[in-house]
């Protein structure tokens, strides 16, 4: 198959996606970074849970990542966001850069799927 240039720019949007969520999230939950651990704090989790976290986030973007199973794991990963949402309102953070920052990351995650994938587009075909 060729790659066209809808399905590079799908790619790019999924390696952006996947860095970021290493560098920013899973990273530092792995490596048991003390603003991890703070930030977990700040959002009213026990101690210990950003672990445990990051293995989930991990492996999500590892499914994510696989072409047979990138469609369980944007599911998958929708459940984490949708989870990070709920924390966010929860504790009163700003609408607009915290609480729908999951929504920003679901787009850009199920828009990059969507361009390097033509069965995720024949799945969810844009109607003129």
């Amino acid at each position: 198959m060729k790659a066209t240039p809808t399905i590079w720019t799908g790619r790019v949007l999924t390696a952006l996606f996947a860095l970021f969520i290493l560098g920013a999230s899973v990273t530092p939950k792995l490596l048991g970074m003390p603003v991890a651990e703070e930030t977990m704090n700040q959002l009213g989790w026990p101690p210990g849970y950003a672990f445990g976290i990051g293995i989930l986030e991990l492996v999500c973007l590892v499914l994510y990542l696989y072409p047979r199973t990138n469609i369980l794991g944007a599911i998958l990963f929708m459940g984490v966001f949708g989870g990070a949402m709920a924390t966010q309102i929860r504790t009163g953070n700003p609408l607009s850069s915290h609480q729908l920052f999951s929504i920003y990351l679901g787009l850009f995650m199920w828009g990059g799927l969507w361009l390097r994938d033509p069965q995720v587009r024949a799945m969810f075909p844009l109607r003129r």
